[in-house]
């Protein structure tokens, strides 16, 4: 992954976009992502309620994040729910979540980035 996509994706908030059983969309907005991998980024679940019922039905997901320049990327993936184990406990340690209750991990396997700047 290119270094402006990383400093773009772990520095701006972003819009996290779900759709349930109905294909009803879901968006929340989220701050604490880390590129854990050139193709895979890491979200922390502290208040995702409809996000997680959405996930356990339909994995697909998308992302949207752009910064004061209208730098904008979109990124197609699949995600995977951790509630334990080694994808839980980082997020439990990141300094950005001392504050929170980092309930889940999600972890995010990109399939496509779209540059949209």
């Amino acid at each position: 992954m290119k270094k402006e996509y990383i400093e773009l994706i772990e520095n701006n908030p972003v819009s996290f976009w779900t759709v349930n059983l109905d294909w009803r969309p879901n968006v929340i907005w989220t701050a604490y992502l880390k590129v854990i991998w050139d193709n895979q980024i890491l979200i922390t679940d502290n208040y995702m309620k409809q996000t997680k019922e959405n996930l356990e039905n339909n994995n697909n997901i998308c992302l949207a994040v752009w910064d004061n320049e209208w730098n904008w990327l979109k990124i197609i993936w699949t995600a995977e729910y951790f509630t334990e184990w080694k994808w839980k406990i980082f997020v439990e340690n990141m300094e950005e979540n001392n504050w929170l209750s980092a309930k889940w991990a999600i972890v995010i396997d990109i399939e496509e980035i779209i540059e949209l700047s």
